[in-house]
């Protein structure tokens, strides 16, 4: 089964800079669009940016000017890269590979993915 996973979260100071990453170990992502979600607990998941296949970048208004997402073609990882970081930014941070045509391959065996596979997330806490 395929299943992204998350690393790169830490509690850090406001100001500071962290970077998350995003992959499906041991698969190879087929023509997907890449999001980064958050969510705190009692809140509603909130959309934080997205990577489509033809490497157009979104962004919250949130997030804008202080995000950065990027995929390294040759470890097939995702990353999205946060500074200037502040409190309000302190959530869980989830990754999610999807859209029409998605498909994660191993060995040539390859599994839809149209619907969103998700990663577990990864903590990110901004405090001082």
């Amino acid at each position: 089964q395929v299943r992204l996973m998350e690393s790169g979260g830490d509690s850090v100071q406001p100001g500071g800079s962290l970077t998350l990453s995003c992959r499906a170990p041991g698969f190879t992502a087929q023509r997907c669009v890449i999001d980064w979600y958050r969510q705190v607990p009692g809140k509603q998941r909130e959309w934080v940016s997205s990577l489509d296949t033809d490497g157009a970048t979104k962004y919250a208004d949130s997030v804008k000017g202080r995000f950065t997402i990027s995929k390294d073609k040759a470890t097939d990882t995702v990353y999205l890269r946060m500074n200037s970081l502040k409190p309000e930014d302190t959530a869980q941070y989830s990754c999610r590979g999807g859209g029409p045509g998605c498909h994660y391959c191993r060995n040539g065996d390859c599994y839809r993915s149209d619907h969103g596979t998700w990663g577990r997330g990864t903590q990110v806490n901004v405090s001082s």
